[in-house]
């Protein structure tokens, strides 16, 4: 590897970071709040770390291999959440220690939403909004808004766009190079963040919640301003809002790109893994709804409130706007196991992503086709399109490699002394990057022990890098030269 080349990429990627904890300090000076020393330390350390790693290798340019792409893509989130959690150790009025300074640096950046702050109300508005900034930076991920830039300071940026784009189909691209399809990627979730900031304001919110939340939705991560989260608002007006934002979040960013660039609607429609997703959000809403209205009639819980509830938690994003732990039992389990699906491929959701769970099922029904007719030939197609059996392999690997990871977790955990329905409710929050707890963590993680909310921040990153990213690091053919 080139590993002085390498260093200069991560410290001008700090670099790029360190620009971004000016913002909060912005808000701490508007509002007055006295948190904007915490952010200016914590720009100058990330300043001037980046400038240690880039200045000695500043001459080192060398075009990235596919190994030292993904190589970096790891590096860098570790250090990006390193670096994150700088305002979290400074700052005096949560006082986290290191290893919970870490973990809500991390769940903020994998867009997660587990957290172990309370008392979010009293909080400075700039530790706020930090939170939320860390959200929206790592929806997209700010390693491909450094993609549209890599190019101009003499690096390749598509090794480092396969790795981070999520999905199984990760070379397609919208654009003839890189670099514009980066840019066209931070286009579209800057308009769609703008968009429902602006629908927030005039739904009712203040403009530095309605910015906030805009951020956490956009991104799916679920971080609120608000210890209630959004039931803090009331609002059934708010609560369609966000629930619209979050389905065009959870579904493939080409499409939308597809849609304006075309001015037409119905390339949303024609995507097969779209259709598929809204299937399973109306059917988890019709579940969901007549079990509560037959089995819990007295709550008198409104529909704005089932409907956001169920697509917050089956999109991944974590989102509270009712206490789903009052729920008839079966309905917590039962949404918890959708978010295991996810958004689609190509979204800011987390999970398997709905195309490979509908592969796995259309592959699963040509098998049962097998059995009955062996000779006969049976391709699988998406969107009308023959899917490559290379496609298909993958994804039972990536089902395969997920699997492994999910029970080697569950196991640590276990060993901890969390009882195993805990285990599994933890493990499949952090994972599937979804934050929001059942059973003894229904609050938050604050009371978890250290060494589970290592294995937690492990996993979030193993459930933003989709699996393979982080994974392929442990194999010993990675390292061979």
């Amino acid at each position: 590897m080139h590993w002085r080349s390498i260093i200069r990429i991560i410290g001008l990627l700090i670099s790029l970071l360190s620009v971004f904890m000016l913002i909060p300090a912005l808000v701490a000076l508007i509002y007055r709040d006295g948190a904007g020393a915490i952010f200016v330390r914590s720009f100058f350390a990330a300043l001037i770390l980046g400038g240690l790693l880039w200045f000695p290798n500043r001459n080192q340019r060398h075009e990235l291999s596919t190994r030292e792409g993904f190589f970096i893509v790891v590096l860098f989130w570790i250090v990006l959440g390193t670096i994150g959690a700088f305002p979290f150790l400074f700052d005096n009025h949560i006082n986290l220690n290191l290893t919970t300074a870490f973990f809500e640096s991390f769940s903020g950046l994998t867009t997660t939403g587990a957290t172990t702050i309370v008392n979010l109300d009293h909080l400075p508005k700039a530790l706020l909004f930090y939170r939320q900034l860390l959200q929206w930076l790592g929806g997209m991920g700010i390693i491909v808004l450094a993609v549209a830039i890599l190019p101009l300071l003499g690096v390749g940026g598509m090794q480092l766009y396969r790795a981070e784009i999520p999905g199984p189909q990760k070379d397609s691209k919208m654009r003839p190079r890189i670099a514009e399809t980066a840019k066209t990627l931070w286009s579209i979730y800057i308009l769609l963040t703008t968009l429902c900031a602006i629908s927030l304001w005039f739904a009712g919110m203040d403009i530095f919640d309605a910015i906030s939340h805009s951020f956490s939705t956009i991104s799916m991560g679920g971080f609120s301003t608000h210890d209630s989260n959004l039931a803090y608002f009331n609002s059934p007006a708010i609560n369609y809002i966000v629930t619209l934002f979050l389905i065009l979040s959870g579904c493939n960013f080409a499409l939308h790109f597809a849609a304006l660039n075309g001015i037409s609607l119905k390339v949303y429609w024609h995507d097969q893994e779209f259709r598929t997703f809204i299937f399973i959000l109306l059917t988890l809403i019709a579940i969901c709804a007549f079990v509560i209205y037959f089995y819990q009639p007295q709550r008198n819980l409104s529909i704005d409130k089932i409907v956001l509830q169920v697509v917050s938690v089956s999109a991944t994003v974590g989102f509270t706007v009712d206490d789903i732990n009052t729920w008839p039992s079966s309905l917590p389990i039962f949404l918890l196991c959708a978010s295991f699906i996810g958004g689609c491929a190509g979204s800011t959701g987390g999970g398997l992503k709905v195309v490979r769970v509908l592969l796995l099922f259309m592959q699963g029904s040509r098998e049962l086709k097998r059995l009955i007719h062996p000779n006969a030939i049976y391709t699988l197609k998406l969107n009308h399109r023959v899917v490559p059996e290379r496609i298909i392999e993958a994804v039972w690997g990536f089902f395969s490699a997920y699997a492994l990871v999910f029970l080697v977790s569950l196991f640590i955990i276990m060993t901890s002394g969390i009882d195993a329905t805990d285990s599994f409710y933890i493990v499949a929050s952090s994972l599937n990057n979804l934050g929001i707890g059942l059973g003894s963590v229904s609050d938050n993680f604050a009371h978890v022990s250290d060494m589970v909310k290592w294995v937690m921040v492990v996993d979030m990153l193993f459930g933003r890098l989709e699996i393979f990213t982080l994974l392929v690091l442990f194999t010993p053919t990675f390292w061979r030269s």
